[in-house]
C-alpha cells in the first residue's frame, strides 16, 4: 500500500504540471500549484518514513503494465529507496512551501510551473524504479526538466549558455548510464535489477560498470572533474529550483551510485575504491577552493555543493574498500558517515540557496559585495543562514559535524586494511578532508559576514525588508531539522541502520534512546561523541561571553570616528570585501591551482581616483579537459560537415559500411 500511494504521489506530481499548463488563466495558479506540489511531498514523504522505519517487514514490489507494450513496469520499496524517498520529498515541500511566497514574484511562471511538479515526479520515479527501464526514464525526465528550469530566464545569455551545458553533461551522463546497464544486463538482457543482481560479472566488467557509473552520476552530482555545469546552472535557475537541483537532485544522483555499485554490481574489488577516494578528496578541497574564490552568493553555493559530494564519495569509497576486505563493521561505520552526510547536505544546502533567494528577492544582488547589514534589515533570515553556515562548516552542535566526525572514524580506522596502497591514499585524503573542513568555515565567516554584517554597501541592501511568512517557514524548518539531526545524531545512525544492513550486510550498534546519552558508533573505548553535551557547554560558554561584554560594556567609554586613512566621510566600500577577505587564501592556494594573478592599478600623482586592484584566475579543470574536447569536436564536425551534401548511393553505401563494423564489433565482443 506504501509503495502504491508513493506511485500515486508522483502521478499526482504529474498531473499537477499538466494542469498547470491548462489552467494559465486561473487567478493564483502560482498559489494553488505551489499549495499542491506542498500537500502531495508531505505525503510522499510520510511514505518514505514509515518504509524506511517498516523495512524490517520486507520490501513491496510492484509491477504495472505502463510503458513500452509487452513489457510491464517494476516499481520497488526498500530501505535505500525510502531513504531517498524521504530526502526527494522533504526538498519538495520545503521549496514549495517557500515557493508560496516567493513564487507571487515570478516574472513568467508559465515557464517555470509546469516543469517544477515534473521534475520532482521525475526523482521519485528513479528512487522508486525496480528495473533499468524505469530508472534511465525517470533519469531523462528529472534532467529535462531541471534543465527547461535552468533556462526558464531565457532572456539573458549566461542562462542559456549554462543550459547547453548542463544538458550536453546531463546527455553524457545518461549514455554512460545506458552503457553501464547494458553491461549489468550482459548477454541475458535481463533489466529487471532483481535479474542483474542474481548475474555475476567478470572482474574486467565490472570495473567497466564502476567507471561508468562514476562518470554518470559523478556529473550528475557534481564530482571533480565533471562539475562544470553545477556553478552555471544552479545559479541561473529560480532560487527554489536551485535548492532542489543543489540539495535534492544531486543526492538522486547518489542514489542511483549506490543503487549500482552496492546494490547491483556485485562483490565489489579494493582497487575500485582507489579512484573514490582519490576523487572525492580532490573534490572536496578543490570545491571548497572554488567556492573561496567567488563573490556571487549562489555560485560559492553551488561550489560548495561539489566539496559536499567530495566528503560523500570519500564515505563511500572507504565503505567499498572495506567491504572489498570483508571487515562489515568498518563498512559499516563508513557507509553510515556518507548516507548521514548525504542527508544533512540536503538539509543544509536547501536551507541556504532557500536563504539566498530570499536575500536575491529582497535587495535583487546576488553580489555579496553590493549588500551587508542585512541582518537588521533581514533578522529571521540572517539567523536561519547563520544556522545554515555552521552546519555546512561541519562546527558542532550542527549535523554538519556529526558525519563529518563519522568519516573521521572511518578514516581512523583504516590501519586495519590489508593494502598499503589504501593505507596510505586514506592518510592523504584524510589530511584532504580536514584542510576542506577548515577552509569551509573561512568561506562561510566571508559569505556570511559580507552579506549580513558591517554596513550596507548599496541603497538596495539599505531598504532591504524581511522575506513573507512562507518563505521564512521554509528557511526555519530546515534550520530545526539541521539543530536536531545535530543534537541527537545516534537517532539518526538508527534510523540509517536498514539501509546501512541492506548494503553492507551489518549495520552500526544501536545508539541508546534518552537524548543525553552519547552516540557511540564503535566501541565507547574508541570512539564516542556527547552531542547534547557539548551544545550545553558551548551554550554555556557563550552566555558567559555575552554576560561579561554587557558587564563591560556598561562601563563609560570615550567614543571616536574609526581612523580611515585620513579620508573624512566614511563609506562603506572602506570595509572588508569578498575578494579582500580571501586575499590570503587565494595568495597560498590559487596561484599554483588557478594560476591566479593580481595585479595593481594606481593613478598618476594628482589623479584623486582610487588605485584598483584586479585577479585573473582561470579553471585548470575547463582549461585542460573542456576546451580541449570542444576543439575537437568544432574541428570534426568542420570536418565531417561535406557529408551533409553526399548523394542518395554515397548514403547508403556509408550506412552498408557502417553496418559492417558493427557486425565485426559484435563478433569481436561476442
Amino acid at each position: 500500500m506504501t509503495l502504491l500511494i508513493a506511485l500515486g504521489c508522483s502521478a499526482a506530481l504529474l498531473l499537477i504540471s499538466v494542469a498547470s499548463v491548462l489552467g494559465r488563466r486561473v487567478l493564483g495558479r502560482s498559489t494553488l500549484v505551489y499549495a499542491a506540489t506542498l500537500a502531495v511531498s508531505l505525503l510522499s514523504l510520510a511514505c518514505g518514513i514509515e518504509a524506511l522505519l517498516a523495512s524490517s517487514s520486507g520490501s513491496p514490489t510492484l509491477s504495472l503494465p505502463l510503458g513500452i507494450p509487452w513489457f510491464r513496469t517494476h516499481f520497488r520499496l526498500d530501505a535505500l529507496s525510502s531513504l531517498f524517498l524521504a530526502i526527494v520529498s522533504w526538498g519538495g515541500a520545503s521549496s514549495s512551501l517557500f515557493a508560496l511566497g516567493y513564487g507571487r514574484h515570478e516574472s513568467s511562471p508559465e515557464r517555470i510551473l509546469p516543469f517544477f511538479p515534473l521534475f520532482l515526479a521525475g526523482m521519485i520515479w528513479v528512487v522508486l524504479a525496480d528495473d533499468a527501464y524505469v530508472f534511465l526514464f525517470g533519469w531523462e525526465i528529472m534532467s529535462l526538466a531541471s534543465w527547461a528550469l535552468v533556462v526558464s530566464h531565457h532572456r539573458e545569455e549566461e542562462n542559456i549558455r549554462a543550459g547547453h551545458l548542463y544538458l550536453t553533461m546531463a546527455a553524457m551522463g545518461a549514455f554512460t548510464l545506458l552503457l553501464a546497464f547494458g553491461l549489468l544486463a550482459n548477454a541475458g538482457g535481463g533489466y529487471l535489477f532483481s535479474s542483474i543482481r542474481a548475474s555475476a560479472l567478470s572482474p574486467r566488467l565490472a570495473g567497466a560498470v564502476l567507471l561508468l557509473t562514476t562518470i554518470g552520476a559523478g556529473s550528475k552530482a557534481g564530482l571533480f572533474p565533471l562539475h562544470a555545469w553545477l556553478p552555471l546552472a544552479h545559479p541561473a535557475a529560480p532560487s527554489h529550483v536551485s535548492a532542489l537541483m543543489s540539495g535534492v537532485m544531486t543526492k538522486v544522483a547518489i542514489y542511483g551510485f549506490v543503487r549500482i555499485v552496492f546494490d547491483l554490481l556485485g562483490p565489489p574489488s579494493w582497487e575500485g575504491s582507489l579512484p573514490l577516494l582519490f576523487l572525492g578528496g580532490v573534490t572536496a578541497v578543490l570545491g571548497v577552493l572554488y567556492a573561496l574564490m567567488q563573490h556571487d552568493l549562489k555560485r560559492l553555493l553551488a561550489y560548495h555543493t561539489v566539496e559536499n559530494i567530495g566528503i560523500i564519495f570519500i564515505g563511500l569509497g572507504l565503505a567499498l574498500a572495506f567491504s572489498a576486505n570483508r571487515i562489515p563493521w568498518a563498512a559499516a561505520l563508513s557507509l553510515t558517515a556518507a548516507l548521514f552526510h548525504t542527508l544533512n547536505h540536503s538539509l543544509f544546502k536547501s536551507l541556504l540557496f532557500l536563504g539566498s533567494g530570499s536575500v536575491l528577492e529582497a535587495t535583487g544582488e546576488r553580489e555579496m559585495d553590493k549588500l551587508g547589514g542585512l541582518i537588521h534589515r533581514m533578522p529571521g533570515t540572517a539567523v536561519a543562514f547563520l544556522l545554515g553556515s555552521v552546519a555546512i562548516s561541519g562546527l558542532p552542535p550542527l549535523n554538519g559535524f556529526a558525519s563529518e566526525w563519522l568519516t573521521f572514524q572511518a578514516i581512523l580506522v583504516s590501519p586495519n586494511l590489508p593494502q598499503w596502497a589504501l593505507k596510505f591514499l586514506i592518510v592523504a585524503v584524510g589530511a584532504l578532508l580536514a584542510l576542506s573542513a577548515a577552509l569551509a568555515a573561512a568561506c562561510f565567516v566571508k559569505a556570511f559576514g559580507v552579506s549580513f554584517l558591517g554596513r550596507p554597501r548599496t541603497a538596495a541592501a539599505a531598504e532591504a525588508r524581511e522575506t513573507d511568512r512562507w518563505s521564512l517557514s521554509a528557511l526555519f524548518a530546515n534550520a530545526c531539522l539541521c539543530l536536531l539531526a545535530g543534537l541527537f545524531p545516534g537517532q539518526v545512525v538508527n534510523a540509517l541502520g536498514p539501509v546501512v544492513q541492506q548494503l553492507a550486510g551489518q549495520a552500526l550498534p544501536r545508539q541508546s534512546l534518552p537524548f543525553w546519552e552519547p552516540m557511540i558508533p564503535i566501541a565507547q573505548n574508541r570512539s564516542s561523541y556527547d552531542a547534547f553535551l557539548l551544545f550545553v557547554l558551548i551554550a554555556f560558554a557563550g552566555l558567559t561571553i555575552a554576560g561579561l561584554v554587557r558587564a563591560i560594556g556598561f562601563r563609560p567609554i570615550r567614543r571616536s570616528p574609526a581612523w580611515d586613512c585620513g579620508y573624512p566621510d566614511p563609506s562603506p566600500a572602506t570595509q572588508y570585501t569578498s575578494p579582500s577577505l580571501a586575499q590570503p587564501i587565494r595568495r597560498v592556494y590559487a596561484t599554483s591551482l588557478f594560476g591566479a594573478r593580481e595585479a595593481v592599478e594606481s593613478s598618476p600623482p594628482g589623479d584623486p581616483r582610487p588605485a584598483r586592484i584586479s585577479v585573473r584566475m582561470r579553471d585548470p579543470a575547463w582549461e585542460g579537459l573542456y576546451l580541449p574536447v570542444a576543439r575537437l569536436v568544432s574541428f570534426l564536425a568542420d570536418k565531417l560537415n561535406p557529408m551533409q551534401f553526399l548523394t542518395i548511393r554515397r548514403y547508403l553505401l556509408l550506412v552498408f559500411l557502417l553496418l559492417v563494423f558493427l557486425l565485426l564489433l559484435l563478433s569481436l565482443w561476442i
